[in-house]
């Protein structure tokens, strides 16, 4: 040890060196002077810099070198939408088939599915009503021939001056009532499908097919008795066209149109595909499914399509331009979607976006961006308040 050390003069004089030594150095951290006098008086420039709802990303800021801008890009998105369907019968070429009269049914002489010509006999009916009126025609039948007689006597006896001239007008009076009578009882029995000059033997009513087609449903049997002439018995379609009905869902609604080319496959026949046009879109929504329905029509000729069958309809639209964006674009704000958009060359702005559907690292938007816009698509996160 040196022998002033050892002295307290000596351990006077090291702890002042070490001071002033102290000293020394936090002048210089103050000042601003390195160890070779070197001065630095430059402030440390801010990250960012807020103007109202813009902010500006200094020159120093060392920000730029972590944010990366790029321009919102666009592609050609949809045309092509696939939809569950189902085959329909045409309701315009659809047909109720309604018993004229109330009665017992006799005999059944279709069967479900079975195709049918119009005219032709489907069920015969033993009915009261029709009974009455051929009741009713044979009275006015047989009184049409009472009154004919009648007048042609009148008309001889007037000829003579047997009879007054009154008593052939009441004579013609009556033949023309009887006349007009008969022809009414006739006419009702032509209306029920019935022929007024049947014996009495073959006096049963007859229900005829009113169109062509192939009987879709069945509701009644031999012995059944119909009470309500105005509910249908059975239905008969012609499915010679038919309708492919696809149900859309609400939020694809706006994508389809009318005239819209479109393909459908169906699970019995899946080598063919079937090209066609929408021929009408609904303008009610389903409330129970919450789906629109739009229908293709088909010719069908070989009864290849049956209704109820199960189909996929694809919709062929023009592809539109969409707007993309990375999905690392994204900023989460409470429950809004936001984007920082260059206004500026490094000056940005926070815009809300409605995003549609995310497809692996890019996202769709519908509105808030415009394409070719400058959107921070990196680091926006360090923009963020």
């Amino acid at each position: 040890m040196d022998s002033h050390e050892s002295t307290p003069r000596g351990r006077a004089f090291v702890w002042g060196g070490t001071l002033l030594g102290l000293l020394f150095v936090g002048a210089l951290l103050t000042n601003g002077f390195g160890l070779f006098g070197h001065h630095h008086s430059d402030e440390v420039a801010p990250l960012v810099v807020r103007q109202g709802d813009k902010i500006l990303v200094p020159e120093k800021s060392p920000l730029r070198e972590r944010l990366t801008v790029s321009p919102a890009q666009t592609e050609l998105a949809g045309g092509r939408l696939e939809l569950p369907g189902v085959v329909e019968s045409d309701p315009a070429r659809t047909a109720e088939v309604l018993p004229p009269l109330g009665g017992r049914v006799l005999e059944l002489k279709v069967a479900l599915g079975d195709r049918v010509e119009r005219g032709q006999v489907l069920a015969l009916i033993d009915s009261p009503d029709l009974a009455q009126a051929y009741d009713d025609n044979d009275k006015a039948a047989d009184t049409e021939a009472l009154t004919g007689k009648n007048l042609q006597r009148r008309e001889g006896q007037f000829k003579i001056g047997a009879t007054s001239e009154e008593d052939l007008d009441q004579a013609r009076s009556d033949h023309a009532q009887a006349v007009a009578e008969y022809e009414r009882t006739k006419a009702h029995l032509r209306a029920v499908g019935a022929s007024p000059d049947a014996k009495e033997h073959a006096r049963q009513l007859a229900v005829t097919a009113p169109v062509s087609g192939s009987i879709t449903s069945l509701a009644t049997t031999p012995g059944s008795l119909i009470n309500d002439p105005s509910q249908p018995i059975m239905a008969i379609a012609d499915l010679s066209t038919v309708w492919v009905t696809a149900l859309v869902p609400e939020n694809d609604i706006g994508a389809v149109r009318k005239g819209e080319d479109a393909e459908v496959t169906l699970a019995a026949y899946p080598s063919q595909t079937l090209k066609g046009k929408v021929l009408f879109v609904s303008d009610v929504v389903e409330p129970d499914s919450r789906r629109n329905k739009l229908r293709i029509a088909f010719a069908n000729a070989q009864y290849l399509l049956k209704p109820n069958m199960f189909a996929t309809v694809t919709l062929i639209g023009a592809a539109k331009p969409r707007v993309v964006l990375p999905t690392s674009a994204l900023l989460m704000n409470n429950d809004r979607t936001s984007v920082f958009v260059a206004t500026a060359p490094w000056t940005f702005e926070r815009r809300t976006v409605a995003t549609e559907l995310e497809e692996g690292s890019t996202v769709t938007i519908n509105s808030g961006v415009s394409a070719g816009e400058q959107v921070v698509v990196k680091g926006g996160i360090l923009l963020n308040d």
